[in-house]
């Protein structure tokens, strides 16, 4: 007879070039579609219009709203982060190739770079574990390459790893060759009869205010869905904040949820060219979005790449009561929680 702990790594077991895959392949059904629906209402059409996704994109299943492709890349990728304080960044994420109904993710994650946390007296070490997370699909094609950066606490609260790795190959360059490898061969005139602005409305400067906001509900289960399997998301004992943190690929989701109401003819999003978490998030704050156009692209199956940036705000002073979501005066003001940098296909 023997007795085992079951749980994540810390800082001081990884080791560059550790392959961290063993997880489970996943299978994008209409149910992943539908939960994921629920939780996050996005308006994207091709995920919701069967006729429309067949016109546009050739093929007979429904496209998976690339936000979903994400958390489940993500979630896949959490082996090593279990442990995890809080994600801190995304950087150079591509979708490489669009993703349908009954199509099969395998992640594939690696350790490519350590670089532990200045020590400073009374804060236990800790130190940013770089991630390179490879998505494939059943034919083995790449869907999704990106970086992404957690911070993961050290086992000894003193421990002095000597690890201080250059974090530059984690670059949010992504050049115009590779965006226009990205931007599908579609037909995007179906977009044209559908009201709301189109690629040809859009310039770079333009700003949108998304006025209806969402309160941040379901994230253990979003969480669960997507075999996301950090601690600090289901186990408020886990959490630093003595509270349990949303997901950050939740707050995402909900970013470009909110994007789609701006944006309704918004066809796809190709590529983040970096994404980081400058704040918590917890269950039932209250979350804002504001967009800028950055730049625009047009392609020659018609509409165009757009660059965006996506803020999100989080208000924490009209949350729900009795949701354990209390807060002090000082926390009831907006707090940015979101800075993300993405390039959109709009018709």
């Amino acid at each position: 007879m023997s007795e085992r702990m079951i749980g994540g790594p810390w800082f001081e077991d990884f080791t560059v070039g550790d392959d961290m895959s063993d997880v489970p392949a996943v299978t994008v059904t209409e149910g992943y579609a539908a939960l994921h629906q629920a939780i996050f209402g996005d308006r994207l059409r091709l995920p919701l219009d069967r006729e429309l996704c067949t016109r546009v994109t050739g093929e007979s299943r429904l496209l998976v709203n690339p936000a979903l492709v994400c958390n489940l890349a993500i979630g896949q990728s959490t082996v090593p982060s279990q442990r995890v304080m809080g994600n801190l960044f995304y950087r150079g994420l591509r979708l490489h190739r669009p993703v349908f109904i009954d199509d099969t993710l395998t992640t594939r994650t690696r350790i490519v770079a350590l670089r532990q946390n200045k020590i400073r007296p009374g804060r236990a070490a800790s130190g940013m574990v770089a991630l390179e997370v490879d998505v494939r699909n059943q034919q083995g094609e790449t869907v999704m390459l990106f970086w992404r950066c957690p911070m993961v606490p050290c086992r000894e609260p003193s421990a002095d790893t000597g690890h201080n790795d250059d974090f530059s190959m984690m670059s949010e360059d992504i050049s115009d060759l590779d965006l226009a490898e990205s931007a599908p061969d579609w037909n995007l005139d179906g977009f044209a009869d559908f009201g709301g602005l189109h690629f040809a409305d859009l310039a770079a400067g333009d700003r949108f205010i998304i006025e209806s906001r969402d309160t941040v509900t379901s994230a253990p289960e979003l969480v669960r869905m997507t075999l996301n399997m950090a601690m600090t998301h289901t186990d408020a004992g886990s959490s630093v904040y003595g509270r349990r943190l949303v997901y950050g690929g939740h707050t995402i989701a909900t970013a470009a949820a909110q994007l789609s109401r701006a944006l309704p003819n918004l066809v796809s999003v190709l590529a983040w060219r970096k994404c980081d978490h400058v704040a918590p998030v917890f269950e039932n704050d209250i979350l804002a979005a504001r967009v800028t156009v950055s730049g625009t692209t047009p392609v020659a199956t018609g509409g165009g790449l757009v660059d965006l940036n996506v803020t999100v705000d989080a208000d924490r002073g009209h949350s729900e009561p009795g949701q354990g979501s209390e807060t002090t005066p000082e926390e009831s003001e907006d707090v940015r929680v979101l800075d993300w940098h993405l390039v959109a296909l709009v018709g």
